[in-house]
């Protein structure tokens, strides 16, 4: 997937969030540099999901149920089951142990963890409504969109402002090569590379689906 495509998504998303993520390790792979790629690649897809809403409610384009649904397979799928448990695994718990003064600030995060999967649950029911009913139940699909990726772009700044700082600060060179080695998904007993690889393909076939100027998809 070539940097052009990334752009029109809204986002410059490193070649680690994308191609890196289910292929072999590179030397030097930075935890923190996919941490914030991986934030930038779900950003991406909110911001094209609330691009399309906003078509949908000032030009009357028709929804796009294809890109909105593999978009929320996406942001489902790659928060709870991929980002997520490498951040408490390993990040958080290192710091833990290193920093015992980051332990509130890390239980708010995880929380938010668990707040984050709720939401996604109510946006999954607004859309399922969206789709049965039609316009009489946009509002709560948009509504929950905005209300997620206000969310997520809230916790993603703490993670990176506050919470990576103090990381960088407290641990240790062997923390972070384990911690590396983790989000680089070197035999990952959590996910492993194979699931990486389907998150990958699964962006590539929102790119491929939404239309211009978001994706390289049909503009219907």
């Amino acid at each position: 997937m070539n940097s052009a495509v990334l752009r029109s998504m809204g986002f410059v998303v490193s070649v680690a969030a994308i191609e890196g993520a289910g292929g072999p390790p590179r030397k030097g792979l930075d935890a923190i540099a996919i941490i914030r790629d991986e934030h930038r690649s779900l950003g991406a897809v909110l911001h094209g999901m609330l691009y399309l809403i906003r078509e949908t409610r000032f030009t009357g384009m028709a929804p796009r149920f294809d890109v909105f649904h593999a978009m929320l397979a996406y942001i489902d799928a790659f928060p709870e089951r991929f980002h997520h448990p490498k951040e408490e695994a390993y990040l958080f718990e290192f710091l833990r142990l290193r920093h015992p003064d980051a332990v509130p600030l890390i239980d708010r995060l995880r929380a938010e963890h668990a707040i984050g999967a709720e939401k996604i649950r109510q946006l999954a029911e607004a859309l399922t409504q969206y789709e049965s009913d039609g316009a009489r139940a946009f509002a709560r699909f948009a509504d929950a969109a905005a209300a997620y990726a206000a969310f997520h772009y809230s916790h993603m700044r703490a993670e990176e402002d506050e919470l990576i700082p103090l990381a960088r600060e407290h641990l240790t060179t062997e923390d972070w090569t384990a911690i590396d080695a983790a989000f680089a998904g070197n035999a990952d007993p959590l996910v492993g590379i194979e699931a990486g690889a389907r998150y990958t393909d699964l962006f590539r076939r929102i790119v491929n689906l939404a239309p211009p100027p978001i994706g390289v998809g049909p503009d219907r």
